[in-house]
């Protein structure tokens, strides 16, 4: 395994940012979440499971995952989460290892939402990243790019770590309360780190 660092940050942090100027100069990218779409795409491997656990109904005309009434599903019975989460988690976790195992760059970047919520990649990572911002910031994010209430967003944000406990959490933090040129030069910054920290470290197996 390449050295390996775990990128995270609550919603509306700025996590797909950092990561595409990381990989801009360089590193590799794994991100958990471009997996998990990529599963429930059409003829993506979590679509099967999903049909014969939820039926036809949570299904797409174009064969991918429904995702806006999957998510009134999850909303309302938190089963349903654990249910979805039992068939796509194993695939993401799988797909998310061979990615950062035949990685030729010289370090990996593992994108994780909920990294420090869930043990799942915590062994995997020699380091973590925080991309942080106040809340007022990742409200307003969240609510111009994903078209949601502020009241939705508050209730995503509460079932995450509290920006404290992340932030106590963090080998490395990225300020992400200003612009991208700001953000830029801190991931420079870290760049030339790992670059100088993944030179050092042994490759884990």
């Amino acid at each position: 395994m390449p050295f390996c660092i775990g990128l995270t940050g609550g919603i509306g942090s700025g996590k797909s940012s950092a990561a595409r100027l990381f990989q801009g100069l360089g590193a590799g990218v794994v991100d958990v979440d471009d997996i998990s779409h990529a599963l429930t795409k059409p003829g993506g491997a979590g679509i099967a499971g999903i049909m014969r656990q939820f039926g036809q109904e949570y299904i797409a005309a174009d064969g991918s995952l429904d995702r806006s009434r999957m998510r009134e599903l999850v909303f309302k019975d938190p089963l349903a989460k654990d249910r979805l989460e039992a068939i796509l988690h194993p695939l993401i976790g799988q797909q998310s290892r061979e990615l950062v195992a035949h990685a030729t760059q010289p370090y990996v970047l593992l994108v994780v939402p909920l990294l420090l919520e869930r043990n799942t990649y915590r062994d995997r990572v020699q380091r973590i990243a925080v991309v942080d911002c106040s809340e007022q910031t990742q409200i307003e994010r969240t609510m111009r790019r994903s078209q949601l209430s502020e009241s939705a967003v508050r209730a995503i944000m509460a079932a995450q770590l509290s920006r404290a406990d992340r932030l106590a959490q963090a080998d490395d933090v990225l300020h992400n309360d200003g612009d991208e040129a700001d953000l830029q030069k801190q991931v420079a910054a870290l760049h030339e780190h790992y670059l100088a920290l993944a030179l050092k470290a042994p490759r884990l197996t």
